[in-house]
């Protein structure tokens, strides 16, 4: 005998053999063992889910010579001669091939003549939505009320075509898409029996290439065994389906949570050595996006479709649910631009660059490591500079007479004030009007001099002195006149940017032009000292837990920087400078630190959790962020999180904020304080009522 492939060769024999299936099988089954059979049976779905199969198993049951049971012999002439299609009562009729009303009336007029052989006369009628109308009403009768020994077997994969009169006459049964872990269970059964090696991975591609259809599935496995000579490998199931490898998906996804733009260049070129189809590529990358924000929602939501549960799960611990549904939207963006592009590889590696460049806001961590990392300070040094150096603001003055600027300098250093090191630069709350440039003054601030026209023009137009840069910190030993000669040299270098200034004010309206002819004495600004505490809505780093000597740069660690926190306002202070990432820094954002005490050895601290901000929040996670921040203490360390609901929260937090929560309320004092800026502005609401103007809500942002 020839070869017989799989397909036919493993077409189950007996329910027992099955594969899938059961919720139909369960039916048959009972009504076989407990004799309530109907006269006409639909089985609808997809090609190669068993639908004939089923149906002739059926047949054997019916007419087994043993009795009517749902385990026919399979060795009485019955059962073998329908195994063998060659049964004279069963007659299986293609309706794709006869689908006129003659056909079925010949079937009419042979139904009513007793069976030859069996018990049953059984008629398989396979894509039976192809008979024409007329066939179909020539068969409703028959169908309806056939003789006690006839029983109609309908298959079909279109069932919306079938009339609804044919639809009340059968018992229907749905028959499902077999998963890919049904049909790699089954593969890997098929392959032991026939003593071929093969790959679990390449079975996992061919069930995924199947589409829920186990005959496609064993088809493709006769291909593959002919491709590899009998070796089914994961490459060689690769190259036959022309399909992209599962590990390069994973591999590019991993880039991204890396942020690492070398990586994923790299495989992109490698990727490009095999001339891959670039949207299918972005198909897989979005379906594991999917995957990954279902494991995000709970890990029972995933399946093992692609037998890489647990390395999904891994990765869904890396990433927040935010980048996730940023990642999906810009994807699918992405894929929809691929045409446009100048090539597709173009394309798909500008998308890939979206990818890495964007990033949902209160997601700070990943894009930083994109950025050059500044070289290490020794925490002794900047402290030292902090200390020593004083911090100068300077009211935005015309500054046009060197000898002005070096008597001042020369003053304040013989009443002892601090040297003066530099001028504050002032960048922010720029604004423009008729080509005039000015800026918010320093003068807010304590201790700016009290001769200055900052005061004046607060409420109209306030000029910026371009070019005036904080000067580098200067050694307590260098002398006040050194410092003085230094300020000098840099009034002169910036002469031709006051000259600047000073030309607008001469261009601006006529009232600020009367301000500005006004006499001025100039005087160098006071030094502003630091303040022991910073103010509420700024958030300073901990000072350094240890001293680092300057030889030992290169080798400071997280440790030496900062040290743990030991109170809520510390938490919020440090926390962006903790080591933790994706899922765990998520979820730390959304804690209140409790308490933090050293018990012996170890530092205990506890957490408080509002678990409706952080559904993914397990056991495991606890013992990663413990992991993750032991770097700051000596000693060991002991994290507990205590997660609770959001009423719970409430109380027992009391009334502390998360550092979502504070970064929100930060965001919301600095969006309400531009706001009231741009409203109480003078010169803008002359503008809005020259040109009947009106600012758009929404439109106003703080830099």
């Amino acid at each position: 005998m020839g070869y017989q492939v799989l397909a036919r060769k493993w077409r189950p024999r007996f329910f027992k053999e099955m594969v899938g299936q059961a919720h139909v099988l369960q039916a048959l089954i009972n009504a076989l063992d407990h004799n309530r059979l109907h006269h006409a049976y639909l089985f609808t779905g997809t090609r190669g889910v068993g639908k004939t199969t089923i149906a002739r198993i059926l047949a054997k049951c019916l007419n087994c010579d043993v009795g009517v049971s749902s385990e026919p012999c399979g060795q009485c002439s019955s059962c073998l001669e329908i195994a063998q299609g060659n049964f004279v009562d069963l007659i299986e009729i293609d309706a794709a091939s006869y689908t006129g009303v003659d056909n079925m009336r010949e079937l009419i007029d042979n139904a009513q003549y007793r069976p030859s052989k069996g018990r049953y006369k059984v008629y398989i009628i396979d894509e039976v939505h192809m008979l024409s109308k007329s066939a179909f009403n020539a068969l409703l009768k028959t169908l309806e009320e056939p003789p006690e020994y006839v029983k109609f077997l309908l298959a079909t994969t279109d069932p919306q075509k079938l009339p609804a009169t044919v639809l009340s006459r059968c018992l229907q049964f749905n028959l499902k898409n077999m998963s890919p872990e049904t049909i790699v269970g089954h593969l890997q059964y098929v392959l032991t029996q026939e003593s071929m090696t093969f790959d679990e991975q390449a079975l996992w591609s061919l069930a995924r290439s199947a589409s829920g259809s186990m005959r496609d599935a064993l088809s493709l496995t006769d291909q593959a065994i002919a491709f590899g000579l009998g070796d089914i490998s994961a490459q060689a199931v690769s190259n036959m389906l022309g399909s992209i490898d599962q590990q390069t998906v994973y591999n590019l996804m991993q880039g991204l949570i890396d942020y690492d733009a070398q990586a994923l260049m790299a495989e992109v070129a490698r990727l490009s050595e095999h001339a891959p189809d670039y949207s299918a590529v972005l198909d897989e990358l979005l379906m594991l996006i999917h995957r990954l924000s279902l494991a995000q929602l709970s890990a029972d939501c995933v399946d093992n479709s692609e037998g890489d549960k647990d390395k999904l799960l891994a990765l869904a611990c890396q990433l927040s649910a935010e980048e996730l549904q940023l990642f999906y939207q810009m994807a699918i963006l992405g894929k929809r631009d691929l045409g446009l592009a100048p090539d597709l590889r173009t394309g798909f590696e500008m998308t890939l660059i979206r990818l890495l460049t964007f990033k949902p806001v209160g997601i700070k961590e990943p894009i930083e490591r994109l950025l050059p990392q500044p070289a290490a300070v020794p925490a002794s040094s900047q402290n030292a500079a902090l200390e020593s150096q004083p911090v100068v603001s300077a009211s935005a003055v015309p500054v046009s007479d060197a000898d002005a600027v070096e008597e001042s300098a020369v003053k304040k250093s013989e009443q002892g004030n601090s040297p003066v090191v530099g001028v504050e630069s002032i960048e922010s709350d720029e604004r423009h009007s008729d080509g005039l440039e000015y800026s918010a003054v320093a003068a807010d601030i304590g201790g700016v001099g009290e001769k200055s026209i900052a005061a004046p023009l607060s409420d109209s137009v306030e000029l910026e002195v371009e070019g005036i840069t904080q000067s580098p910190v200067v050694d307590e030993s260098t002398s006040e006149e050194v410092v003085a000669a230094e300020e000098i040299s840099a009034a002169v270098d910036s002469a031709d940017r006051v000259e600047r200034v000073e030309s607008a004010v001469n261009t601006a309206p006529p009232e600020l032009n009367t301000l500005a002819d006004a006499p001025i004495d100039v005087a160098v600004p006071s030094v502003v000292q630091l303040d022991s505490e910073p103010a509420p809505d700024k958030l300073t780093p901990l000072p350094a837990a240890t001293d680092v000597n300057a030889d030992s740069v290169g080798e400071v660690k997280i440790s030496s920087l900062v040290r743990f926190p030991e109170t809520h306002e510390q938490w919020l202070s440090v926390f962006s400078q903790l080591p933790l990432q994706g899922l765990l820094r998520s979820i730390a954002a959304e804690c209140v630190l409790q308490k933090v005490e050293r018990q012996g050895d170890a530092l205990c601290v506890d957490l408080l959790l509002n678990l409706s901000k952080a559904q993914l929040f397990n056991g495991r996670q606890q013992e990663s962020m413990g992991e993750a921040l032991q770097v700051l203490v000596d000693g060991a360390l002991r994290v507990n999180i205590q997660a609770v609901d959001a009423l719970e929260f409430s109380q027992m937090s009391g009334g502390l904020l998360t550092v979502y929560q504070n970064e929100e309320r930060l965001r919301l004092i600095e969006q309400n304080r531009v706001e009231t800026h741009i409203h109480s502005d003078r010169v803008l609401a002359s503008v809005m009522e020259a040109f009947d103007a009106q600012i758009i809500d929404g439109s106003i942002k703080p830099l």
